[in-house]
Formats: structure tokens, C-alpha cells, sequence
């Protein structure tokens, strides 16, 4: 079975950079483009691993986030924050498994995708 992988940004082009990163470490890939959709898509789905924007349309990352960590289902899901806010980048820290701090390099990309291939743990970005 493979693992899924749920891309929620609302810029497509960030959100499929953000998806060859995803699927270059062995994962199926699902985009969505807003916080109503995916909140939906949550109540049904439980993804192996979850990208999320935190300034997205009509429901903010922020409150998705609280939503995954509230859910029991959810417990084992690796969540990776993407957010151009550096200072709430560190509060991210402390409920997502990695924080990227945007503009994201392809480095920070590359070794994001080694790291969930090897299943090692997050670096301590800035």
C-alpha cells in the first residue's frame, strides 16, 4: 500500500513544486487549494503526510492545523508547515513535524524529500 501524501496551498505552482518534493520520496500526491475543501477531504481521509499552507482562502492554515492535532486519527500524520511569517514559523514548531520558512529553496525541498524517504527527523531550519 502506498502512503498519501495531501498538498494544501493555494499557489498551484508552489503547490506542485511542493508535490514532485512529496512524490520524489514515495508518495502518492493529492492538491488542494483551500481550507473548506480540505477540511472536508480531513473528515474522510487520513494522509500519511500533510504540506500546509498557513494563509489559505477561506479557512487559515492555523485553524487546520488545530483540527489534525485534535483528531486522534490523525495522531501519526507528518505535518509540514509552510508559511513566509518567520516568527510564526516558531510557533508552528511546536505542533508541526517541519516548519518551511517560504521562499523555500530546492535545497530545503531535496532534503525534505530525503528526509521523509529515510524516515529521518526534521531539521532545525531557520
Amino acid at each position: 500500500m502506498s502512503k498519501h501524501g495531501l498538498i494544501i496551498e493555494d499557489d498551484m505552482d508552489l503547490a506542485e513544486i511542493f508535490a514532485e518534493a512529496v512524490k520524489a520520496a514515495g508518495y502518492e500526491v493529492e492538491i488542494i487549494r483551500d481550507g473548506i475543501t480540505a477540511r472536508h477531504k480531513l473528515r474522510n481521509l487520513i494522509p500519511d503526510l500533510v504540506v500546509l499552507d498557513m494563509h489559505l482562502p477561506f479557512v487559515d492554515g492555523t485553524s487546520l492545523l488545530a483540527q489534525m492535532r485534535d483528531d486522534e486519527r490523525l495522531k501519526d500524520t507528518i505535518i509540514i508547515v509552510a508559511t513566509a511569517d518567520a516568527i510564526m514559523g516558531d510557533m508552528y514548531r511546536e505542533t508541526a513535524d517541519f516548519v518551511l520558512i517560504k521562499p523555500i529553496s530546492f535545497s530545503q525541498l531535496r532534503d525534505l524529500s530525503a528526509r521523509l524517504r529515510d524516515n529521518r527527523p526534521a531539521p532545525p531550519w531557520p
